[in-house]
């Protein structure tokens, strides 16, 4: 409420000292002014909010700071081609000290905002308490196949997943690319993605951040994930082996989907009875498999005999292995 107030409020004492600058002239030139300085101030507005929202402050601070030092720079310079009183500096003067102003200024900002993160003075700017405040804020950055899973929805639905959702524009702009796939399956795993961040959206008690970070330099997603996540300390939600297993070689914490769901499955302990229905073969000639209600699999040894039908069974064994846990079972009337 305040920051609309503030909003209205700057809009209107901008139509009025505008107005009130060309009270002496027409009434058409007052309405024109007016109606111009709304457009105008509305357009700052939008400009500070915008700007105020994408970009990080640390990035702000730092692209202020090198346009000073560029446009120091570039007076230095200016005095320095006036001392040699060239005829050409002096003929064009007016082009060139505005030129060496601009490409310093330029120049410098820019080398200032790509290498902000590496600029430790600028680390004295921003006051501590805004740092520790940053700290404190848990970001937990979505890689693309955890979003087509859409299982992290559910996990965020109780309340057991803390801190902001990060969702990069370079994984928006991948689960595009697979939304309009000519291959049937790959675009329906991407409409299913597009539909979850969606529903993640409109769900008032999970704060997603859609992030404009990006790195040109680096061509693959993944890489983008990692580096992503190191700048702003952040960890990797995904359910992508190997992305968990680089992000873990480069020291970023890693949430993985899969390994939770695998922690949450029941304990079962060997001599445990369980029914299970028998869908398929096994490996062996002897063996059939069923699967539980939460995809574990169940190995039952002598069960190929009773394909299709749903047999009580004994825990002979446990294997937990990447691709999740397995178990295996003899039939109980043997």
């Amino acid at each position: 409420m305040f920051i609309i107030l503030l909003r209205t409020l700057f809009i209107i004492t901008s139509i009025f000292f505008t107005s009130l600058f060309y009270i002496n002239q027409s009434i058409t030139a007052v309405i024109i002014s007016a109606a111009a300085a709304a457009v105008v101030s509305l357009s700052v507005v939008i400009m500070i909010e915008y700007v105020s929202h994408s970009f990080q402050p640390r990035q702000l601070f730092a692209a202020l700071t090198g346009l000073l030092a560029g446009l120091l720079i570039g007076h230095m310079l200016v005095l320095g081609v006036e001392s040699f009183r060239l005829q050409f500096v002096v003929e064009f003067s007016g082009i060139i000290k505005p030129l060496l102003y601009h490409l310093c200024g330029f120049a410098i900002m820019m080398f200032f905002i790509i290498n902000h993160e590496e600029i430790t003075f600028l680390d004295k700017i921003i006051s501590e308490r805004g740092k520790e405040s940053e700290m404190q804020i848990a970001y937990k950055i979505l890689d693309t196949s955890v979003i087509i899973d859409g299982r992290i929805a559910d996990i965020c639905d109780t309340g057991f997943l803390e801190g902001i959702l990060v969702i990069p524009n370079f994984v928006l702009n991948e689960l595009q690319m697979i939304a309009d796939s000519a291959d049937s399956i790959k675009r329906n795993r991407g409409r299913r993605g597009l539909d979850i961040l969606n529903k993640m959206q409109k769900d008032q008690s999970i704060m997603v951040k859609i992030s404009d970070m990006d790195f040109k330099d680096i061509p693959e997603v993944d890489s983008k994930l990692v580096k992503l996540a190191k700048v702003m300390k952040a960890k990797v939600i995904t359910n992508d082996f190997n992305l968990n297993k680089v992000a873990e070689f480069h020291g970023v914490d890693v949430l993985n989907i899969n390994q939770l769901s695998n922690a949450l499955k029941p304990i079962v302990l060997p001599g445990e009875d369980m029914r299970v229905l028998l869908i398929k073969e096994g490996k062996d000639s002897n063996q059939a498999i069923g699967y539980l209600d939460d995809g574990t699999m169940v190995v039952v040894e002598n069960g190929r005999r009773r394909m299709n039908d749903e047999v009580d069974v004994t825990v002979t064994s446990v294997l937990q292995t990447t691709a999740g846990r397995m178990i295996f079972t003899r039939l109980r009337e043997d």
